[in-house]
């Protein structure tokens, strides 16, 4: 799982309320569009995250996509509303589009298919809007990725480590989603840069959010990780989290304990999850429950995950 900590995607609430302000004036005035961005990427809005209800987020969450996408229209170039943008689109991929996959029938190839396809495209929109912040922060930023990506974000100070977070986050759901892929799959090393700098920058960002991404990243020997550095990171995600958050728990299900056909070690994981109180943590509660409930669809699924056939590690 990439995405954990408090979303952001309760602000568009916020920009909501702007756009209705000032549209009856006749039209949107720079200024206010780029104080309300300001509120959106730097704000403690939890409105969304804060609910209960996931439901009810979810059919919300488009109309503030949206509105994000309009302001942009008016302000193409606005660093703080790029990288808003990109990390909500994310997060509404990841949260209620790719997770969905987890209820589907196994066998329904095709609904799998058209699932995975409309979340990869919101994944590749979401990466454009931190593509385009990274080339407002330093021109040429994409290209030296692409070219030299263990030096192309020298210039990246502690402030950034959002932007590169998003970009990070949008990029690997993307990659992660488009194996069969060459094109994806060879932008890896951009990841693993991304993701690198902002953690040498600010490793407690969000929560232990960097770190969690890492289990995934690192969980696979021939992006260049390996099953060791992914629990260093799993233990020091849920350190940073206080044990509040269930993603890294069900991440490190998914990108190891299932890949080792460890059965034992996926239910407890999962298991663990369930047992956090969302209330324990109210502000984040929307995410706990939407990662609960992944937790709870892997489970109901453990049978087609470690076939009774597969004899190794069935205690």
């Amino acid at each position: 799982m990439w995405l954990t900590g408090p979303a952001q995607t309760g602000r568009a609430a916020v920009v909501v309320v702007a756009l209705l302000a000032v549209s009856g004036c006749g039209a949107i005035k720079t200024a206010a569009i780029k104080s309300v961005a300001d509120t959106l990427s730097t704000g403690s809005g939890d409105v969304f995250t804060r609910d209960d209800d996931p439901r009810l987020v979810r059919d919300a969450v488009p109309f503030g996509l949206k509105t994000f996408e309009s302001l942009l229209e008016s302000v193409p170039r606005y660093l703080p509303l790029l990288t808003a943008t990109c990390a909500n689109f994310t997060q509404y991929a990841y949260a209620f589009i790719q997770a969905d996959i987890d209820a589907l029938d196994p066998s329904n190839y095709e609904t799998i298919t058209a699932t995975e396809e409309r979340a990869l495209k919101l994944h590749l929109r979401a990466r454009g809007y931190c593509m385009r912040a990274l080339e407002e922060r330093r021109s040429g930023t994409v290209r030296a990725l692409r070219v030299d990506p263990d030096h192309a974000l020298r210039w990246a100070k502690a402030s950034d480590v959002p932007l590169l977070y998003w970009a990070g986050a949008s990029w690997g759901s993307a990659v992660s989603l488009g194996l069969d892929k060459p094109d994806l799959v060879a932008d890896v090393p951009v990841v693993r840069a991304l993701m690198a700098r902002a953690l040498q920058l600010d490793g407690s960002f969000n929560a232990g959010a960097i770190h969690a991404a890492m289990i995934t990243l690192d969980s696979r020997v021939e992006w260049g990780g390996s099953t060791a550095l992914a629990r260093t990171h799993f233990a020091r995600a849920v350190e940073l989290s206080k044990g509040l958050d269930p993603g890294p728990y069900v991440t490190l299900a998914t990108s190891v304990a299932k890949p080792e056909r460890n059965r034992a070690e996926f239910v407890e994981l999962l298991e663990k999850a369930l047992t956090i109180k969302p209330i324990d943590n109210p502000s984040n509660q929307l995410v706990i429950l939407i990662t609960q409930q992944r937790a709870r669809r892997l489970l109901e699924r453990v049978d087609d995950f470690f076939p009774s056939t597969d004899s190794r590690r069935l205690e």
